[in-house]
């Protein structure tokens, strides 16, 4: 039986759900969860495709000599998701394989329902290789990650047709993973490029060209060979089948996550035409009860239009916000100093130093972002001398991120924060957080007293980290990159930059000049504001919330259907 017309068919390799379904490996998929919850809220008639997973799930131990171990975590499908009956079948390798479907709905605040239907070919019946195609989400395997891509584009598309799908406005391509749905498109309409275009349009979160899913031709002609139009090379490269450029292709429309996003993508793809539509967090999910609490009172309606938040600097008391402010990062403090990476032994574990111990006086420092050298987490003891000197006694530093089981080097980069927390114990406190998860963000989000983000310009893409902790009053000091070159434009007074907007579209090496501003900022404007304009400070605070007026998914949606979906 045939559904209602769908505004929008949302397709993603990854969709955050809940914490605790293996959907997701970061803002990707976090934001996609964010984006569909916020279309249930609005009512926007919209479907998710996605895929799930049914392999291992790792946890991240901190070890007392900071390195780190891996531990297998269970995770069962059923506990959370509807099995349907529905299944489809896909031809790969000149093999037909069957692909079946899982439902979890997001259900709005007055009940309207975004269904998301997740595809799995772990079967009885299917081949072992097509058996790991939902296994592991980004599989290392080329094989196995374009089985992925082609189950997701393929796949999905057929999956949609038989749940009765028959009238989709728009086809949503969210990174160039779901490119192959393209095909399926060009297939149901005579193999029309136009007609397909006028179907799609494409989202791109990725500035860096590594970051952009490239397939040898060889590999694609032996698991998609039937599904690959004659002119596969005009639309998708001729030396290799480029993700990004068959969206770029067949889409009536290509969307950047950031005003300067927009830039640095046309730099990457010449001859092609970007608009962009910033990214937003959904503000139901990422406000700490505590500033729910406050918000109802004060800024009631907030969580229907978050247009509200633009009111917190006149509205909201000083008191009552430092009070909620300080009841978050109470329950923040009480998780770190249970997870101490300062100590050495397993008796300073169990009976630490109160000298050590994070308290709710002073001024914290967060970064919580992916251990890897583009993020720079570094940044912050590159002249350890003078980072002691500022810090002493009046910092203590927050910082967590997941490594790979198999990244050496990110996994030296925490080796090398946990060594600084037991080298610098009694002047500055350190603490590294193992296994960041959501559920450890806000906490983090709305407990810190600063949020801060180093990474290399202009590899920011947009950043939603910042957003989440400006929702709670947290205020930013982050690289003028992403989204925090528009919010510091939009509200100068909501937080501090890190270095310039220098406007290279090319990575360039300003490690000295950031931690100078860092430091200097750091030494001369935030910690004398904390400590001795405490009135000035709660004031940067409700600039910081008011940004959560604009960047907020519930925005996002309305400047996608503006401008891709209507």
């Amino acid at each position: 039986m045939a559904l209602p017309a769908l505004k929008v068919a949302y397709f993603s390799l990854e969709m955050m759900l809940e914490s605790d379904i293996p959907t997701y490996a970061g803002g990707l998929g976090v934001l996609a969860g964010d984006l569909l919850r916020s279309c249930a809220d609005l009512k926007i008639p919209a479907v998710g495709i996605t895929l799930v997973y049914s392999g291992d799930t790792f946890s991240q131990i901190i070890n007392l000599d900071g390195s780190q171990s891996f531990y297998r975590s269970d995770w069962q499908k059923l506990d959370q998701l509807v099995k349907l009956p529905t299944r489809v079948s896909l031809e790969l390798d000149s093999t037909r394989i069957e692909i079946g479907c899982w439902r979890y709905d997001i259900i709005g605040a007055s009940g309207f329902i975004v269904p998301i239907f997740m595809l799995d070919t772990n079967f009885l019946g299917n081949p072992d290789w097509a058996k790991e195609i939902t296994v592991n989400l980004y599989s290392s395997k080329p094989e196995t990650r374009i089985c992925q891509e082609l189950v997701l584009g393929l796949g999905g598309l057929k999956m949609l047709r038989a749940l009765g799908y028959d009238k989709v406005n728009t086809f949503h391509l969210n990174e160039g993973h779901s490119s192959f749905l393209t095909l399926g498109l060009l297939a149901e309409n005579n193999w029309q490029d136009e007609a397909v275009r006028k179907l799609c349009v494409f989202t791109t979160h990725t500035p860096v060209p590594e970051g952009h899913d490239k397939f040898d031709y060889g590999l694609a002609y032996r698991f998609a060979g039937p599904h690959l139009p004659w002119h596969i090379k005009k639309i998708a490269g001729q030396d290799c089948l480029s993700m990004s450029h068959l969206a770029l292709n067949l889409s009536r429309k290509a969307f950047a996550v950031s005003e300067k996003h927009r830039l640095v993508s046309e730099h990457l793809f010449p001859g092609f035409k970007f608009d962009f539509v910033t990214n937003g967090v959904y503000h139901r999910n990422w406000t700490a009860p505590t500033m729910q609490n406050l918000f109802d009172k004060y800024l009631p309606g907030w969580l229907e239009d978050p247009g509200l938040l633009s009111q917190a600097p006149q509205k909201i008391p000083d008191a009552d916000l430092w009070n909620h402010h300080i009841d978050a990062k109470t329950k923040l403090v009480r998780i770190v100093n249970r997870h101490l990476t300062s100590i050495s032994s397993l008796n300073e574990k169990e009976h630490p130093l109160k000298s050590e111990l994070f308290d709710t006086d002073t001024l914290t420092v967060s970064l919580a972002r992916r251990p890897v050298a583009y993020k720079r987490p570094l940044l912050l003891y590159r002249d350890l001398e003078r980072f002691v000197r500022i810090g002493s006694g009046k910092l203590q530093i927050i910082q967590c991120g997941k490594s790979h089981a198999d990244d050496d080097i990110s996994q030296g980069i925490v080796r090398e924060i946990v060594n600084h927390s037991k080298n610098f114990r009694d002047v500055i406190k350190i603490a590294y957080l193992e296994n960041y998860s959501p559920k450890i963000a806000r906490i983090l989000i709305s407990g810190s007293s600063v949020w801060l983000n180093t990474p290399r310009r202009p590899l920011e893409a947009s950043g939603t980290s910042g957003m989440k902790a400006a929702l709670n009053g947290t205020i930013n000091f982050s690289v003028l990159d992403g989204w925090w070159i528009e919010a510091k434009r939009q509200n100068p007074s909501s937080g501090w930059s890190i270095g310039a907007d220098e406007g290279s579209l090319d990575p360039t090496d300003s490690d000295a000049a950031d931690a100078e501003d860092l430091y200097s900022k750091l030494e001369h404007e935030i910690i004398p504001m904390y400590y001795d304009h405490r009135q000035d400070w709660i004031a940067k605070m409700k600039q910081s919330i008011s940004l959560g007026s604009y960047f907020n998914t519930h925005r996002c949606v309305r400047d996608y259907l503006q401008k891709a979906w209507k």
